[in-house]
């Protein structure tokens, strides 16, 4: 589980692709690297990876991770290249400030940058994301303004949401700008988008509700509903 909160850039040194995956080596990495364990999970551009070598005085401090086939699909991790920076940010510790929100490190799906307007020191950014499919349905519904959405694995606040075009956009201030990748990425970039977990809980919950999953006598609040209508309607001869 992570906050959203990057605290440091890494930058790929090595990146080693075959048909299971792919392995990258991510340098100058010395600050997250203290209390790092084999096996320790850091987000990477959002991406909950497992850290399964490292090294905290080579190369600035480095540590390597395996991207399995359905990570480079979700995301953008498969675009990157020698040289790139990369948002990172360890597991959250159960005695630090928790100022982000509940991010798990599961990338949903990549947006495009589409919009890039400046606004004084601040940057307004605007994002489309991809047209639904049948496996992989439409994420807008998880979006709402002031909301909360990670972008490259960080918390940002969205400040407008558009159903029809299917876009969002966030505003970056100065500071951020300076502490996370996505200041410095352009129009047509690729972002890692993971929307609120807690939203895709609560619609799951409303839905298995309504329709009566896990009830008991397998009556939903929609049957129940309806039941009693066709009961009043019954009673005042409206119907048979």
């Amino acid at each position: 589980m992570f906050t959203g909160l990057i605290e440091h850039l890494g930058t790929v040194s090595h990146i080693d692709v075959d048909s299971a995956g792919a392995t990258l080596i991510i340098s100058d990495s010395a600050a997250i690297l203290d209390d790092c364990h084999i096996g320790d999970s850091i987000a990477v551009n959002g991406c909950c990876l497992t850290a399964t070598e490292f090294d905290k005085a080579e190369k600035g401090g480095w540590f390597k991770v395996w991207l399995a086939n359905e990570t480079l699909e979700r995301s953008d991790l498969g675009e990157r290249v020698v040289g790139d920076q990369l948002n990172l940010e360890r597991a959250m510790g159960i005695h630090a400030r928790f100022g982000g929100h509940f991010v798990q490190g599961h990338v949903d799906t990549t947006a495009t940058i589409v919009e890039r307007t400046p606004d004084g020191d601040s940057i307004r950014l605007k994002f489309q994301l991809p047209e639904p499919t049948p496996t992989r349905p439409s994420l807008l519904r998880y979006l709402i303004s002031k909301g909360f959405v990670a972008i490259d694995g960080a918390s940002l606040t969205l400040t407008e949401v558009n159903d029809s075009d299917r876009t969002f956009g966030v505003m970056l201030i100065q500071h951020t700008q300076e502490k996370i990748t996505l200041g410095k990425k352009q129009l047509g970039a690729k972002v890692n988008i993971e929307v609120d977990m807690v939203s895709k809980y609560l619609e799951k919950s409303v839905t298995a509700a309504l329709e009566g999953e896990g009830a008991e006598g397998g009556l939903g609040i929609r049957t129940m509903v309806e039941k009693i209508v066709e009961e009043v309607l019954v009673k005042k001869g409206l119907a048979k």
